[in-house]
């Protein structure tokens, strides 16, 4: 369904760090990104594929990034123990707790997930969806 998603930071290796500690456990890794004339930007991506991507760039326009009231990036992990790593990691490298990791009944048997806000203040999810066939 998804292209890319793309997000901005104010301070792009502590966002790389963050993230790299939240995604890498889910089965991420992060992909080079040279800019053409555009910001710096750090990429994620699922090791097989080429889209989806998950982008932090620097704003194009040189202003400060900032968080939406109401957005939120959710990201799927293959298991409710990467949810737990992730979690951790994140908290670890500059993350905030929004909800820690436990069952989610009300969205579903078997969702499993947390919540955090990563150093710049975008609200994450990690989410075990136990209630739908695995992702392939």
């Amino acid at each position: 369904m998804f292209s890319h998603v793309t997000i901005g930071s104010n301070d792009l290796d502590r966002a790389a760090a963050f993230y790299d500690a939240v995604l890498i456990p889910l089965g991420l890794k992060r992909r080079v990104v040279t800019p053409d004339g555009g910001p710096l930007a750090v990429c994620w991506i699922l090791p097989d594929r080429t889209l989806p991507r998950f982008y932090v760039y620097m704003p194009f326009d040189r202003q400060p990034a900032s968080v939406g009231n109401g957005s939120m990036l959710a990201f799927c992990a293959p298991s409710k123990e990467s949810v737990d790593v992730a979690y951790a990691a994140g908290i670890a490298a500059g993350g905030t707790d929004q909800g820690a990791p436990g069952p989610r009944p009300h969205y579903g048997d078997g969702y499993y997930g947390a919540y955090l806000r990563d150093p710049d203040g975008n609200k994450v999810h990690v989410a075990f969806r136990g209630d739908l066939p695995a992702l392939a």
